[in-house]
């Protein structure tokens, strides 16, 4: 089947009009699109992270750490154009966004199935948040299946023990990373892929401090969305990492 076909056009290709057909605000109000294109936009740079993210457990599965190098880049630069898109966000000031709140009812980004599989993906797993996708949900389905399949962190660890390390515990698995540290050129592939997991985590953790100064600077401290506690809920997940191992080792080199 070729990949462009007779006849296709761009906006065939992209299905651009199911695409920009789907903003539906429920207000009269101009800064509404605003919103909604950048969430919905958000939510698709998280599907293309899902992807890459699943790729990359099952290159590391493999051993084919290069090729798992570039999808864990692409991963950390989406990030960076997520972390950036909190800028326009930002031009909506409180006055815009209080005019058209109320439309949003019970709906928060507190419950985006795609962000918190992201997390689970990479090892932040937590089943409390099964609770915020509604029953028998495609998403809820999708987390289900996020908390019992191997993570991106449980394949680097598996690809600890292919190497001969011993990941039997939390001990082990921080005493294997650290020798992997301080021998760097003779594990240079786990070392590598370290890295790039550092770098995800750091791009993770600049995501979250931007969305709270967003936030703060729109709201201040005011009650989220559908219940959620706002600011002050995005401030208790600062410290949050993915692979806090690999941040803990570097007190010990």
């Amino acid at each position: 089947m070729t990949a462009t076909p007779a006849g296709m056009s761009y906006a065939d290709y992209l299905d651009l009009d199911r695409l920009l057909g789907a903003q539906h605000p429920r207000s009269d109000l101009h800064d509404e699109m605003l919103f909604i294109v950048i969430h919905q936009t958000k939510e698709l740079w998280l599907k293309q992270m899902l992807h890459e993210v699943a790729l990359s457990i099952s290159l590391v599965g493999s051993d084919r750490f290069a090729e798992a190098y570039k999808a864990l880049s692409r991963v950390s630069r989406i990030q960076s154009v997520m972390t950036l898109s909190w800028d326009v966000l930002a031009t909506l000031t409180p006055v815009d966004y209080s005019a058209f709140r109320h439309v949003l009812g019970t709906s928060s980004g507190f419950q985006s199935a795609q962000f918190r599989e992201l997390e689970f993906r990479l090892g932040i797993k937590d089943s409390r948040f099964l609770e915020h996708q509604e029953g028998g949900s495609a998403g809820q389905e999708r987390l289900r299946a996020a908390l019992q399949e191997p993570s991106l962190w449980d394949e680097a660890n598996a690809a600890l023990a292919r190497a001969g390390f011993r990941i039997d515990s939390e001990e082990a698995i921080a005493a294997a990373w650290l020798r992997v540290y301080r021998d760097s050129e003779t594990h240079f592939e786990l070392y590598q892929l370290a890295e790039k997991l550092v770098d995800i985590d750091d791009a993770l953790a600049a995501w979250r401090h931007k969305h709270l100064l967003t936030v703060e600077r729109i709201i201040g401290m005011k009650t989220g969305t559908g219940g959620s506690a706002g600011a002050a809920y995005l401030a208790s997940t600062l410290a949050k990492r993915a692979f806090p191992v690999l941040w803990a080792l570097r007190t010990e080199l």
